[in-house]
């Protein structure tokens, strides 16, 4: 099954968008090192670079920050579907939310994870600094909106230095999704809980680079394996396949989460479409690129993972790396 999801998507691969194809690069690189995939997760870096470069120099230029922060808000506005909708009415009491979290933290650690600083950076760090996000980070109407993405913010504003909120969230989190108040949640609000649950070991992992504690996330690992019923019943075949992988990452391979998910996930691949559809069926590659990566990432974990990729230190990327990154003193 692995082998038939990887043949679908490395058959069609260039023709995924540059941020699907580099999603799928960085994920394949870690689980096995291979520099072959080095080559798809540097579109990432050129992609990220381009956006960074455009924001970085004007950080600190409270109109422009004005105008994007709102570009922002009106991207969400303008999605369609209750979650967009929801995300959009929580995020209004923090109008530069958006500009400072998802544009600055999310490019800049980025581009950090692959060993580089962005353009201006000490720009970026010291807006970052003088920005307290907590208030957004720890709303409840914020995490009841999206909990996971919250916590790659927190932990991506310590990757980088400028921010302690990690703790804060966590509290909050809890506060806002009691295990007590489970039999109340809706489907989709579950779905938010747990997928938030999986993102606090995803990303003390900095996104499967290293293992983590088990004796750190032993709330969240036990909370799973008491849970895995209504998790598979309620779940989608991408929040189930990130529990199992949430084992790997605190190196229990052998609990018994690990094989019920397994099995879950291989029960959901699609002969027909050589892949796992989405839940309405289809076969779109593009969007369904995350679930089925994660699926192979599952069946197959390495003994080891492989941080990077630091394109410096790969022949065939060193040449292409954007000319607007440095190479960090402490890198690799």
């Amino acid at each position: 099954m692995r082998v038939k999801i990887k043949d679908t998507f490395e058959h069609n691969l260039y023709s995924l968008p540059p941020r699907v194809q580099g999603h799928y690069g960085i994920r394949m690189y870690r689980m096995t090192g291979e520099n072959k995939y080095a080559n798809a997760s540097l579109i990432d870096l050129i992609t990220i670079s381009d956006r960074l470069s455009f924001y970085a120099c004007s950080s600190d230029d409270k109109e422009f920050i004005r105008s994007q922060s709102l570009n922002e808000l009106n991207k969400l506005k303008d999605m369609p579907g209750q979650r967009a909708q929801a995300r959009y009415k929580a995020t209004t009491p923090y109008p530069d939310f958006m500009f400072y979290a998802d544009i600055l933290l999310r490019y800049a650690s980025r581009v950090d994870e692959f060993g580089f600083e962005g353009p201006c950076h000490d720009k970026i760090i010291a807006a970052l600094k003088a920005k307290d996000l907590a208030p957004a980070l720890t709303d409840k109407k914020m995490i009841k909106a999206w909990a996971a993405q919250l916590i790659n913010y927190a932990y991506w504003a310590e990757q980088l230095g400028v921010g302690n909120y990690v703790a804060q969230y966590k509290k909050a989190f809890i506060k806002a999704y009691p295990d007590n108040k489970d039999k109340k949640l809706s489907k989709n609000q579950y779905r938010n809980k747990i997928y938030g649950m999986t993102h606090f070991i995803f990303a003390a992992s900095n996104y499967y680079q290293y293992p983590v504690d088990a004796k750190e996330f032993k709330w969240i690992l036990d909370y799973f394996d008491k849970n895995i019923d209504r998790i598979l019943k309620d779940a989608t075949e991408d929040i189930v396949t990130e529990v199992g992988i949430s084992f790997l990452l605190a190196g229990q391979p052998d609990h018994r989460v690990v094989g019920i998910t397994q099995e879950f996930v291989t029960k959901a691949f699609s002969p027909k479409h050589q892949m796992i559809p989405s839940p309405a069926g289809q076969r779109i590659l593009s969007s369904g690129e995350h679930r089925n990566v994660l699926a192979m990432m599952l069946l197959d974990w390495p003994e080891k993972m492989h941080p990077g990729p630091y394109f410096y230190n790969i022949p065939s990327t060193r040449a292409d790396i954007p000319m607007m990154v440095k190479r960090k003193k402490d890198a690799p």
